[in-house]
C-alpha cells in the first residue's frame, strides 16, 4: 500500500524521536529523515541483514522536499532553524507542522517580546494556524503552516478555555496555573539544569513570571496577562504535564456536576480529551506514552473554590503526538491514525 512520504527535521531531539515512533507505524505515510546539520549522521546500528535500519535519510533542501514529492515536513528544531526553511519546504509543495515557537503568536512584535530576539520569517506568520485541533479543526484541515502548540499552554487551555467561553470562571479573582514537567520538556541540547546531578531528588521552579509559553494560553482562552498566573516547574522524571489550576468559579456554577456539563458539551466527540467524575482526578502514568489530555477537578460549593487537574505526555499530545494529529487533518487522514 502507498504510504505518503513526510519529512522530519531535527530527528535527534526528543521530539523528533517520537515523530520517528509513531510515523513508522503510521498506517498512511513513511517517514523520511531530513539532515540538515552536523550530528545528524550519528551511528546506526546494522540490523542482521547488513542493511542499516530505519528510515531513509535525505538532505534537508527545498529540492530534496520537491524530487522526493513530501506531502508533509515536521519541523522539531528551534526557532531560527523553522523560520529558515519552512518557507523554502512551503514552496517545494510540503505542509509544514512546526512544533517551535516560531509562528505561535501571530505578529512578530509578539514574538520579540516573549522570545527576546527578531523574528526572520514574518510574512509567514499571517498564514500560520495555531493547531490546537479541539478548537481549529477546520483552520487546520486548509492550513499549508500549522504551529504546533506548546506542551504547557495545551494542557492549559483545554481545562480553561470551555469554562471561560461559558462564564464559568470569576476572572476577576484571578486564575493560578501550577504546571509541572518532566525533563525531556527542556528538549535534548545539554545543559546544567538538566543534568542528572541538578536534576535527581530535585523540583525547580523556572521562568516565574515571564514564561514564552503563556502568550499562548491568553491568546487562545481569550485571557488578560493580569489574570492569568503561571509557573512552570521541572521535576525529576523523563516525560508527562502535570498541571494544577485554582480559580473561582462564576455565581452560575452551583456544584461540580454544572462544571462536567460544561466539559461534556465542549468536548462529547473529541477523540484526545477525556473526562473525569466529579472529585477525581488524573495522574501522569494515565497518559503516558498517548496522545490524551485527561482532565479532572474538585468544587467547593460554600466558596466556590475549584481545582482543575490537566494532564497530558509532554511528547505526546504536548509535541510529537499532536504534530501527527494535525498533519491527519491536513493532509485528509482519519484525526486518529497513528495514534490509538
Amino acid at each position: 500500500m502507498f504510504r505518503a512520504p513526510v519529512g522530519i527535521v531535527g530527528f535527534n531531539g526528543y521530539s523528533g524521536r517520537e515523530l520517528i515512533t509513531l510515523l513508522s507505524r503510521h498506517p498512511h505515510v513513511e517517514p523520511i529523515l531530513l539532515e540538515h546539520r552536523e550530528g545528524d549522521d550519528r551511528p546506526r546500528p546494522i540490523s542482521h541483514n547488513g542493511t542499516h535500519d530505519g528510515p531513509r535519510r535525505m538532505p534537508c533542501s527545498a529540492e530534496s522536499a520537491h524530487s522526493a514529492g513530501l506531502a508533509a515536513v515536521f519541523f522539531a528544531t528551534p526557532p531560527t532553524v523553522s523560520m529558515e526553511l519552512a518557507g523554502p519546504m512551503l514552496d517545494a509543495g510540503a505542509k509544514v507542522i512546526d512544533l517551535s515557537g516560531a509562528f505561535r503568536l501571530g505578529t512578530a512584535e509578539n514574538y520579540q517580546h516573549w522570545y527576546h530576539e527578531p523574528h526572520t520569517s514574518p510574512k509567514l506568520l499571517k498564514e500560520a494556524v495555531y493547531g490546537l485541533p479541539e478548537f481549529w479543526r477546520s483552520r487546520v484541515a486548509a492550513a499549508r503552516l500549522i504551529s504546533n502548540p506548546g506542551c504547557y499552554p495545551t494542557a492549559a487551555n483545554l481545562a480553561i478555555k470551555p469554562l471561560i467561553e461559558a462564564g464559568a470562571i470569576s476572572r476577576e479573582m484571578g486564575i493560578v496555573c501550577d504546571a509541572k514537567s518532566g525533563v525531556s520538556g527542556a528538549g535534548r541540547k545539554a545543559s546544567l539544569k538538566t543534568s542528572f546531578c541538578e536534576v535527581t531528588e530535585n523540583f525547580l521552579a523556572y521562568s516565574i513570571l515571564d514564561h514564552r509559553h503563556v502568550p499562548e494560553v491568553l491568546r487562545t482562552s481569550g485571557l488578560e496577562e493580569g489574570e492569568f498566573s503561571f509557573t512552570a516547574q521541572l521535576i525529576p522524571i523523563d516525560r508527562g504535564i502535570l498541571e494544577t489550576i485554582y480559580f473561582r468559579a462564576s455565581g452560575q456554577i452551583g456544584s461540580a456536576e454544572d462544571l462536567l456539563e460544561i466539559y461534556r458539551t465542549r468536548y462529547a466527540s473529541e477523540p484526545f480529551v477525556r473526562l473525569y467524575s466529579p472529585g477525581q482526578v488524573p495522574d501522569l502514568h494515565a497518559v503516558a506514552h498517548t496522545n490524551f489530555c485527561d482532565i479532572g477537578w474538585k468544587y467547593d460549593p460554600e466558596t466556590r473554590r475549584t481545582v482543575v487537574v490537566s494532564v497530558i505526555d509532554n511528547l505526546g499530545k504536548g509535541a510529537a503526538g499532536q504534530a501527527i494529529q494535525n498533519m491527519n487533518l491536513a493532509l485528509g487522514y482519519p484525526e486518529t491514525a497513528g495514534l490509538l
